[in-house]
C-alpha cells in the first residue's frame, strides 16, 4: 500500500500543488500525495505555465481545502507544510500521521513585477521544490 503524503500551503494554488505533481512524478510507486490549502484559492496561472514549460500539465488540477482531509479521516502518513513558519503553526493536527515535516519555499502569489519577471521568480520556486522532493525520494523511497 502506497504511504499518503499531503503537501500544504496557504491558497493550494502554487507550491503544494508543484510539490504533489513532482512527487507523484519521482516516487509515484511508493507515494501517493495530495495537497491542500488552509485557505484555498484558485490556481495561479503562471504556476501552471511553469510547470507546463517542464512538461507538468497542472491546469485541471482543483485546489482543495486541508479542513477537508482532516473531516474524512483520510489516512495520511506524512504532512509537509511548504508555506512560510508561521502559516505552517496554522495547520491542523492529523491523527495518526508518522511524519509532519516542514519546507519553506517563497510564495509566487507574492511576487511583483511584469509577467517574466513572477515566471522567472515562479521557476526559481518550482526548480527548488523539485530538487527537494528529488532528494527526499532519494533518502526515504527505495525506488528511486
Amino acid at each position: 500500500m502506497k504511504k499518503r503524503v499531503l503537501f500544504v500551503c496557504i491558497h493550494n494554488s502554487a507550491r503544494s500543488q508543484m510539490a504533489e505533481a513532482f512527487l507523484n512524478q519521482i516516487c509515484g510507486d511508493e507515494f501517493e500525495a495530495h495537497s491542500a490549502g488552509l485557505e484555498p484559492g484558485k490556481l495561479n496561472p503562471i504556476v501552471v505555465e511553469a510547470m507546463q514549460e517542464i512538461g507538468v500539465d497542472i491546469s485541471r488540477n482543483q485546489t482543495k481545502a486541508v479542513l477537508d482531509y482532516v473531516r474524512s479521516g483520510t489516512i495520511l502518513t506524512h504532512v509537509i507544510t511548504v508555506c512560510d513558519e508561521a502559516s505552517a503553526e496554522r495547520c491542523p493536527i492529523f491523527v495518526g500521521i508518522k511524519k509532519r515535516l516542514h519546507w519553506g519555499f517563497p510564495d509566487p502569489s507574492s511576487f511583483q513585477g511584469t509577467h517574466a519577471e513572477k515566471l522567472a521568480g515562479t521557476r526559481t520556486v518550482r526548480d527548488a521544490i523539485k530538487s527537494k522532493i528529488e532528494n527526499w525520494c532519494a533518502e526515504v523511497c527505495p525506488t528511486v
